[in-house]
């Protein structure tokens, strides 16, 4: 049997079992959230904030898990699990969509958000694209887009000063296995190279790869930092992730839950898009304290602008990946990101 497969049934089936023992003692409902990242993350926060809301608001009856990063299998699992309706709820990056629908690659583009953070918070939260034409080709692959939001600039970690693609040369960066940000990354002159995230600290340290890319707090969590000598901010990406979660179970609701969900989320959007923020302020000057003599830089315009134009040909590569739709998804959120 294919590794991938035998895990996958391993998982389903402990949580089917786990699923079976409460209902016989316990009436009340149980809702599994599971997320890409670790304890003590921006997404726990938010799962944490909206166990808390939802128990709150249905006086315990209903119960919501929180299952952090590794305890039901990788990111690609975890989509896996919600699309078939072992779990309620879960994280999803727009990179790990590519199976499922190609056009959620979008967000793989360097430079396609606004740099005005108040334009991104109304896109992310409630632009018509996202949350109808993609909401809808997710919702045909049995999957219901909650919500999105950003967790933080993308920061490169690296073992040498990046301030120009030529200087990506011979340089193998770890990326998500995305087919768009392999190709991004490419575009930029790097070498990329796919990894799970749970061995891109050992990459590091074994010089296997050059460097990474990620948001700060994940930056300090899983110490990358320690493996490192530079943090370089380039402005080519937030980071963003999804909740979804199970498109029938979720029609299958009685309609005061499925309002619960909805306003709980809604009522959220200021609560995450603040929390990010504080959490990468407090996660950087965790690094500063614990790495003194890590080097810090922030491309100028000049320089940002060079990696933009090296990455243009990502918008070409995308439309030849997704065809027509993805033309229509690209220009509408171009237009979006820009207001």
């Amino acid at each position: 049997m294919n590794p991938m497969k035998k895990r996958y049934r391993h998982l389903a089936t402990t949580l089917l079992l786990a699923s079976s023992a409460l209902a016989g003692t316990v009436q009340a409902e149980t809702w599994k959230f599971a997320l890409e990242e670790v304890k003590g993350s921006v997404q726990d926060a938010y799962a944490q904030e909206f166990k808390q809301r939802i128990e709150t608001k249905t006086g315990g009856d209903v119960t919501v898990e929180v299952y952090p990063y590794g305890t039901l299998g990788q990111s690609e699992d975890l989509t896996e699990l919600a699309a078939n309706g072992i779990i309620q709820f879960t994280n999803a990056s727009p990179g790990i969509f590519g199976s499922f629908v190609p056009e959620m690659q979008v967000f793989s583009i360097p430079y396609l958000l606004s740099s005005d953070n108040e334009v991104n918070k109304k896109v992310l939260s409630a632009g018509p694209t996202i949350y109808g034409t993609l909401g809808g080709k997710l919702e045909a692959k049995n999957l219901k887009l909650l919500t999105m939001f950003p967790e933080g600039e993308m920061v490169w970690t690296t073992n040498r000063a990046i301030r120009s693609p030529q200087d990506f040369n011979n340089f193998k960066m770890r990326v998500m296995a995305s087919p768009m940000l392999m190709e991004a990354y490419k575009s930029f002159g790097a070498d990329p190279t796919p990894l799970p995230y749970s061995e891109v600290y050992g990459a590091l340290q074994l010089k296997m790869i050059d460097g990474q890319v990620n948001p700060v707090f994940a930056i300090q969590e899983m110490k990358f930092y320690e493996v490192s000598d530079y943090m370089i901010w380039a402005g080519q990406q937030q980071f963003t992730t999804t909740v979804i979660t199970n498109n029938a179970w979720f029609n299958g609701l009685p309609e005061a839950r499925r309002k619960l969900v909805q306003e709980t989320i809604s009522q959220m959007n200021d609560f995450i898009f603040t929390k990010q923020a504080e959490f990468n302020q407090m996660r950087l000057e965790q690094i500063k304290q614990a790495k003194p003599e890590m080097k810090m830089v922030h491309l100028n315009e000049q320089e940002r602008a060079e990696f933009k134009r090296a990455s243009m040909p990502m918008r070409d590569k995308y439309v030849e990946l997704t065809g027509k739709s993805g033309q229509a998804v690209l220009d509408a959120l171009e237009q979006e990101f820009s207001q």
